[in-house]
């Protein structure tokens, strides 16, 4: 009896010891990771919204932490800018989401730099892994790969060919999400290469509890070189985007949402080729030039993208075996039209050529129809644009 009560006591020493070592290392992780993502600041914002803004001069920039970008020299203005879009009113600018960032009351970064929002502690205990912080951290299926038990569903308008942009004034609304771990967004896609392989620049509003720490929508962009494996990450989590802006903080909650049967706000994107350096420049709103991808950071997105996605996605980690409940765009579906739907408008590709147009051969795109759907059209003042979402499970949707 003693002896079998000597072995418990070694065996819950042992547990307690290894335990504790695991916590250790575990702390040190986290801690060489915030060393690496908080760069040193010139000066720090503290935002309405709870963020630290950090002001990172550009001799610390992120993209010299990859290693091919070591000695990079940074392109801090594009060579090309494409046309602004045809048969837009002006009312964009009005109706746009992206006047100034919240945290700009406070504050303005110096010139030479750039604003990082702080990533703190608990960012990233609130991921999956240390090691996948940034990533995303399940498996994406490829969209024509639709079926019951698929975790992605999409709701898109989709163009083949070759390209050198696309274009976009997306609707902005605040979808309900089930779960911390699920996310709905819109964005567009950039996209080259073959399924496994994929190269993708993508940009758009989010809402992803467990990236954001909340349930409001932040702008963001994501970028592969592999097929979502080992590259790529979301915003500034791993060295690769170029930003330049230092009034715009990737990442940042959107000021303006929608409101059902009321105002409505969109952000517009332009994400484009320069020409002389082949790099892939991203603008939102009118007028603010955020940064660039490099050309030799892909293999297949080098020459040109090959398919051109607009759309919504949502994640269903489908919880009791049941379908979700997060809803894509503002919940309703496309029918129900505007100021109930969300939308996307003024859709445009940027041919090899570098001119602005519409895109010719798009075509619709649901996951599951009964759970999101989208409706596309032509308009005189809008162009091409369809309404989108959904609001997940119903008696057809399981």
């Amino acid at each position: 009896m003693e002896a079998r009560l000597f072995v418990l006591i070694n065996l819950i020493i042992v547990t307690i010891v290894s335990g504790s070592e695991f916590s250790a290392t575990r702390n040190a992780e986290i801690d060489q990771l915030l060393q690496k993502l908080n760069k040193p600041a010139i000066k720090s914002i503290k935002s309405p919204d709870g963020n630290i803004i950090d002001c990172v001069h550009m001799k610390n920039h992120p993209i010299y932490d990859h290693p091919l970008f070591k000695s990079h020299t940074i392109q801090m203005r594009p060579s090309f800018h494409p046309e602004e879009w045809n048969n837009v009113s002006s009312k964009i600018e009005k109706e746009s989401s992206m006047e100034s960032q919240l945290w700009t009351i406070n504050g303005r970064c110096p010139k030479n730099s750039i604003p990082i929002i702080r990533t703190r502690r608990e960012d990233i205990l609130r991921a999956k892994s240390i090691e996948r912080y940034g990533k995303k951290d399940f498996h994406i299926h490829q969209p024509q790969q639709a079926n019951r038990t698929i975790n992605h569903e999409h709701a898109q308008i989709i163009v083949k060919g070759k390209f050198h942009g696309a274009k976009a004034l997306i609707n902005v609304w605040k979808p309900s999400v089930q779960t911390t771990k699920e996310f709905s967004l819109a964005q567009i896609w950039v996209v080259a290469g073959p399924f496994s392989e994929t190269n993708s620049i993508e940009v758009g509003w989010q809402v992803y509890s467990n990236r954001y720490g909340d349930s409001n929508p932040h702008y963001f962009i994501y970028w592969t070189a592999d097929g979502y494996n080992q590259t790529g990450c979301y915003n500034l989590a791993c060295p690769g985007f170029v930003h330049v802006n230092p009034d715009f903080a990737i990442g940042g909650p959107v000021r303006d949402i929608s409101v059902l049967n009321g105002q409505q706000y969109h952000i517009p994107i332009t994400i484009w080729k320069d020409p002389h350096s082949g790099n892939w420049w991203l603008k939102i709103s009118t007028h603010i030039i955020v940064g660039y991808w490099p050309a030799s950071l892909f293999n297949h997105l080098q020459d040109a993208a090959s398919e051109i996605q607009w759309g919504g996605e949502i994640i269903d980690y489908r919880d009791y075996s049941k379908h979700t409940k997060t809803e894509m765009g503002s919940g309703r579906f496309a029918e129900e039209g505007f100021k109930k739907s969300s939308f996307f408008r003024n859709i445009e590709i940027i041919d090899e050529g570098n001119t602005t147009l519409q895109p010719v051969g798009a075509y619709p795109f649901m996951t599951r129809k009964n759970c999101y759907n989208v409706d596309p059209g032509i308009h005189p003042v809008w162009g091409t644009f369809f309404y989108y979402g959904g609001h997940g499970r119903n008696r057809k949707c399981r």
